[in-house]
């Protein structure tokens, strides 16, 4: 039974989590296991994802209506609200993918310090949520290590959300919650630590045998490498947390610098190579070129041109590259869109992923000048490096590795789930996108494979130690496929279709 006062529960930082191995946990999320006490920004992500611009403008308009109800009425009424506003009409294919790929990064970075120490403690965890289940449970499964969650379900018609939440549960506030545990517990004994934040939690909490009160003290969140498994791949298209005021400037911006971005991509399609370093700026492009950028080889017989092994952020790296240089270089690469290639200020050559074939087509490319690839084989945002393909140390020993980094302040220019072709149009929607290429030492003739008898493998990865070295990252064994299958559940590969 709860007590009637203030504080009915201790603090969380009272709780003794030692020898807590063979104990159940059930915690609230949002300003429990989560620092902050609003889903607002969760719900935008999962808005954008599946609606853009149109569904986050209305989940802005409706947000004022959810705060009033949820303050004013109930909880559930609030959360009835954003639950709309975000999935109405979404395919829950779509609301899945977001939670898969896009949520996991946000989340990681707002988990509160005291109420993981506890979590992380125990053997068995639980989650009971407000938040619907297909937005939490990924997260809190494979970076959390929950066992179970239990959170609002979403009605559906014909593979879409309608907007509603099932009426059998409605939506997990209150007693409901209790509800939730009641039936997780079954005829089991009760759960020894319950974890909350406010007094709607008050009845779920009472069930366990000792509750704790997340307070709502500012506090740092738990490092990302403090969790049961760091976010390495993730996608989605906005950078910044998206508060309420962050999301009214995306929406506010986004028309603004959809039009700058194509004033920017059409800049680097028309204008000359050696001027475009000067017209980014200009347009608001910082371009920062460090190293020394190796000049134009003079013409001889039987020399071929350098191979720029490049660091890969954006679909942009070898555009930079040549910018940086003040002269195109041609880029092989495995998938572009159509409107990437016909946008593409420098020669872009797509491989075949049959080696003798691609080995081939770079050969030639290098007997006609200089060739920029990409090891990587896909993009990374974190600071790593994926495992770097060894193909290209077997075909050239005029080796120039090459860090990229790249800025932006609102949007992402990659993604794996959506339209690849949009990728320089949102780079170059940030106000002041940056682009830094680090020119790092030719690799000396020792470290190849036919001034040194290298094996390509080791090239390689003497190559991505060296890059990883300057830009401060950490190398690792991950592929392609593991980022694909990770964020998009495919292989990554673009298939072409049959006549293009």
């Amino acid at each position: 039974m709860v007590v009637a006062s203030e504080e009915p529960f201790p603090a969380v930082h009272k709780c003794d989590a030692s020898r807590r191995g063979d104990h159940t946990v059930v915690s609230d999320l949002d300003g429990t296991l989560l620092r902050s006490r609003s889903a607002f920004p969760y719900y935008a992500l999962v808005a954008f994802e599946t609606g853009g611009v149109p569904r986050l403008a209305l989940l802005l308009l409706l947000a004022p209506l959810a705060g009033l109800l949820y303050h004013a009425v109930s909880e559930a009424a609030g959360v009835r609200v954003l639950v709309f506003a975000a999935t109405a009409g979404a395919r829950v294919a779509d609301i899945e993918s977001a939670a898969r790929a896009v949520l996991p990064r946000f989340y990681a970075d707002d988990v509160h310090p005291d109420a993981w120490r506890v979590f992380a403690a125990c053997g068995r965890r639980w989650v009971v949520t407000a938040t619907p289940r297909v937005m939490a449970e990924p997260f809190l499964r494979d970076h959390l290590g929950a066992d179970a969650v239990a959170g609002t379900e979403l009605a559906t018609w014909r593979g879409r959300a309608t907007g509603l939440v099932d009426s059998r549960r409605g939506v997990l506030v209150g007693e409901r919650k209790a509800e939730a545990l009641r039936e997780m517990v079954r005829d089991g004994d009760a759960p020894e630590v319950g974890l909350g934040d406010r007094r709607s939690d008050y009845a779920f909490m009472s069930v366990c045998k000792e509750a704790y009160l997340v307070p709502r003290e500012p506090v740092d969140a738990v490092g990302v490498d403090k969790l049961r498994k760091p976010v390495i791949f993730h996608d989605g298209r906005l950078v910044q947390r998206p508060t309420p005021l962050a999301a009214l400037l995306a929406v506010v911006w986004y028309p603004i610098g959809f039009l700058l971005a194509c004033v920017r991509v059409a800049a680097g399609s028309l204008v000359p190579m050696p001027w475009q370093y000067h017209v980014y700026r200009a347009l608001g492009v910082r371009v920062v070129v460090r190293g020394a950028p190796p000049s134009r080889p003079k013409h001889a017989e039987g020399r071929t041109g350098a191979l720029f092994a490049c660091s890969h952020r954006t679909l942009l790296d070898p555009v930079f590259i040549s910018v940086a240089l003040g002269r195109p270089v041609s880029v092989v690469t495995y998938s572009l869109s159509r409107l990437s290639e016909f946008l593409s200020p420098i020669r872009t050559v797509r491989l075949t992923r049959d080696r003798a074939t691609d080995a081939a087509a770079i050969r030639r490319l290098l007997a006609e000048g200089d060739l920029a690839v990409c090891p990587e084989g896909t993009t990374c945002r974190e600071p790593f490096l994926l495992r770097f393909s060894s193909l290209f140390a077997e075909l050239s020993d005029d080796i120039v590795p090459v860090a990229t980094e790249c800025r932006m302040s609102m949007f992402h220019g990659t993604t794996a789930r959506g339209w690849k072709g949009m990728d320089p149009f949102y780079l170059f929607m940030n106000p002041r996108p940056e682009y830094t290429v680090t020119f790092l030492d030719r690799l000396p003739a020792e470290h190849t494979c036919g001034g040194g008898g290298r094996s390509s493998h080791e090239v390689a990865n003497h190559v991505q130690r060296i890059i990883a070295s300057a830009l401060s990252f950490e190398c690792t064994g991950f592929t392609r496929k593991d980022k694909y299958l990770a964020l998009a559940g495919n292989d990554g590969i673009v298939r072409p279709r049959k006549g293009t």
